[in-house]
């Protein structure tokens, strides 16, 4: 009992569909950080025309 308690908590503390915050999107996570003011407009812009491009070649 004690070993399952230690894994449901695991489980719930890493978010694995069981009640915890998914992972955002790196496109979430270059939103974040544009708001955040860590990276600049020009920046922001570039990488997420970078990952739309790569993602949509993994679509192929």
């Amino acid at each position: 009992m004690i070993i399952g308690g230690i894994a449901l908590f695991r489980v719930l503390q890493h978010g694995n569909g069981f009640g915890g915050r998914a992972r955002p999107s790196p496109e979430e996570l270059l939103a974040e950080r544009f708001a955040r003011g860590e990276i600049d407009e020009q920046t922001y812009r570039r990488d997420v025309e970078t990952l739309r491009l790569h993602n949509s070649g993994a679509d192929r």
